[in-house]
């Protein structure tokens, strides 16, 4: 196993962590002394809020669920291409890569059972235990030796695939063959986090506002309006409350501010609100454009209006590739619907096109249709936030890598043949490991001392956690950086066929969102003020003017410059034929995997010149992942610890 350490979260020390206003001063400096010009900011009037401090204009975030790191890039870049489609990497691809692979690890591992491929064919396994504390036991303070013990589920009903040693195992490039095509492309990470240990709504929290406190519990018959906060914290909701009833959250309940939450109004489970400020507050308040998207969102039946009464979302379902119905929308993936502020409780669709984004009855919260619909009007919001229905989210048990990929490339598609691809950033992120095998561990930069037991027996917060530096704001229960997952950022800003190494983690993409948008920090001991930069990702003077589209099998369609108009039109019909056949991997690209390196190559390449840019953050599309099983929503673990 390998492992990260630092006195910042992001691994580095003080001395080389500077705040972005001295960031875009350096940059400016920079451009001045090479004869270039240093403007303040990037005007952007059509998204308002003064402009942006790169020339990243939108951000698409796509978040996914539930994938260790080495689960989907443990062998990266080397295929076996014994199955699937065929995958060769570029030749100057890096091989300095934190992989399962390089690290040895694939016949001679700690564990109980050395890591296996899983070919396409085994595409939809058994979901693993992905709680707080059992992640926490299984990297066992940096051996990572523990995983059958603390997060395997091996046994799971058919069309699932499970066998003895699964949580050990993994897919590579002929299976989640897009992905690594992206990578082999732009730029992807070996070394980004979740913020926290725990499953899907702790990720989910942590991206939007880069906080996990300040729950609270909530009567469930009281209304998804107005809920009622209960005299006594209901124990899965609200972990280490104080005499207040606010605790943390490290599990998965359902937001109070959804009529679809508790499987519609059926269940009694006690609902969640989170107090404090999200990213979208902040972005509201510098009149930024913003959205979440979300498969399923619109509801099968809509809310008639009348108090009390609810819509219902259990109706809309789609089948994966194991041929099971899925229903699409899943509350807790939902994170701004925890907060009054930034819900939409009757999923009130916008009121026309030109509202998505603004201020509305849809309160930037909108069915992922909405996002088609936006992109094709030329009108994306500055920051979009992008989750799939549950079928093609990624999460083992009732989605797939298959069903994800096919999400990604039609996605990712459609922006790149956009005319605002030419200033956007995609990251595709994830929101949780699953539990999954991953070598690598990063040290906690912020301990928790919950000593609680679990219903396995275990403290909630494994020694590694309590060993920990003291909790940031006092707030029990937010040991990290937690799990180790892909993080990639696709954008003509990104790095080309590049690794990052910079410690990043799910709040890194909140700070590049502040950043850019200069809307200022959270506060209240949200990891936004610590998690480290994206800005490793990108090389803002040497745009690497590509669009790069692909096929549903994940194989590279066609590589070709930005149009001057930034796209090769509206929509998901690009019409696009390539040079790089089916099945080709970046090794047909027009350009190499060292063109961002090398200026006149680059130059040779885009037959243009170069914009004087400042240092800063580029527009991207962020992926990420998150948990449950086959009916859309997670099942209530009566223990969680962390690990």
């Amino acid at each position: 196993m390998s492992t990260t350490s630092g006195s910042g979260r992001n691994g580095e020390s003080g001395a080389l962590r500077r705040p972005a206003r001295w960031g875009a001063f350096a940059g400016a400096a920079a451009l001045v002394l090479m004869g270039g010009t240093a403007p303040a900011a990037y005007a952007d009037p059509a998204h308002h809020g003064g402009g942006t401090a790169t020339p990243v204009k939108h951000l698409v975030v796509i978040f996914d669920e539930n994938v260790s790191f080495d689960h989907y890039f443990g062998t990266y870049p080397v295929a076996a291409n014994t199955d699937g489609t065929r995958f060769t990497a570029a030749r100057h691809t890096p091989k300095d890569i934190d992989t399962l692979a390089r690290a040895g690890l694939l016949s001679k591992n700690p564990n109980q059972y050395a890591p296996k491929r899983l070919g396409p064919g085994k595409a939809m396994t058994c979901d693993q235990n992905h709680g707080y504390g059992p992640e926490q036991y299984a990297a066992d303070g940096g051996k990572a030796d523990a995983y059958v013990q603390n997060t395997e589920s091996s046994t799971c009903s058919a069309p699932l695939f499970g066998e003895p040693g699964l949580v050990m195992d993994y897919y590579d490039g002929n299976t989640v063959t897009g992905l690594w095509n992206y990578a082999q492309h732009y730029s992807l990470s070996d070394n980004s986090w979740s913020s926290t240990y725990g499953p899907s709504t702790p990720g989910a929290l942590n991206l939007v506002s880069g906080q996990t406190h300040g729950v609270i519990s909530v009567d469930p018959k009281s209304g998804s309006e107005n809920p009622k906060q209960t005299a006594t914290p209901d124990a899965y909701t609200v972990q280490s409350p104080d005499a207040k009833g606010v605790g943390t959250v490290i599990n998965d309940p359902d937001p109070a501010y959804d009529d679809c939450s508790d499987k519609d109004h059926t269940s009694s489970n006690a609902l969640a609100v989170m107090q404090g400020r999200n990213i979208g507050d902040m972005l509201n308040q510098r009149g930024v454009t913003w959205g979440w998207f979300q498969g399923g969102f619109r509801p099968a039946t809509a809310w008639d209006g009348k108090a009390g009464d609810y819509a219902t979302c259990a109706g809309d379902t789609h089948t994966n590739v194991g041929g099971v119905a899925v229903e699409d929308y899943s509350p807790h993936h939902s994170p701004f619907q925890y907060y009054k502020s930034t819900s939409n409780p009757h999923h009130l669709p916008p009121r026309n096109a030109a509202e998505i984004g603004h201020d509305g009855q849809a309160n930037h919260n909108y069915d992922l249709s909405d996002f088609d619909t936006a992109l094709k009007g030329g009108n994306l919001p500055a920051v979009s936030f992008l989750k799939a229905a549950e079928y093609q989210d990624g999460h083992a048990a009732y989605s797939d890598p298959t069903d994800e990929q096919h999400f990604l490339v039609d996605e990712i598609n459609a922006i790149q043949s956009s005319p605002q691809w030419k200033d956007t950033a995609v990251v595709i992120a994830y929101d949780d490991s699953d539990g999954w095998y991953d070598h690598a561990f990063a040290t906690p930069s912020n301990g928790s001392k919950d000593t609680k037991l679990a219903s396995n027996g275990k403290a909630y917060d494994s020694p590694a956690c309590q060993a920990g530096p003291a909790a940031a704001g006092g707030y029990a229960d937010r040991c990290g950086p937690g799990t180790r997952q892909p993080l990639l950022v696709i954008s003509p800003y990104s790095k080309v066929n590049s690794v990052d190494h910079t410690r990043t983690e799910a709040a890194s993409i909140t700070r590049f969102i502040e950043d850019n948008w200069r809307t200022g920090r959270i506060g209240d001991a949200s990891f936004d003020a610590t998690a480290g930069s994206l800005d490793g990702a990108f090389d803002f003077r040497h745009p690497n003017d590509k669009q790069v589209l692909l096929n549903s099998d994940g194989s590279v369609k066609s590589v070709r410059p930005i149009s001057a108009h930034g796209g090769s039109g509206g929509g998901r019909d690009d019409g696009a034929t390539g040079s790089a056949t089916a099945g080709s991997s970046a090794g047909t690209s027009s350009t190499s995997g060292t063109s961002a390196n090398n200026p006149s190559t680059q130059l040779a390449e885009t037959g243009g010149s170069w914009p004087a840019l400042p240092l800063g953050i580029g527009g991207a599309v962020l992926v990420a992942g998150g948990g449950a099983v086959y009916y859309a929503r997670k099942h209530r673990h009566g223990s969680v610890s962390a690990v």
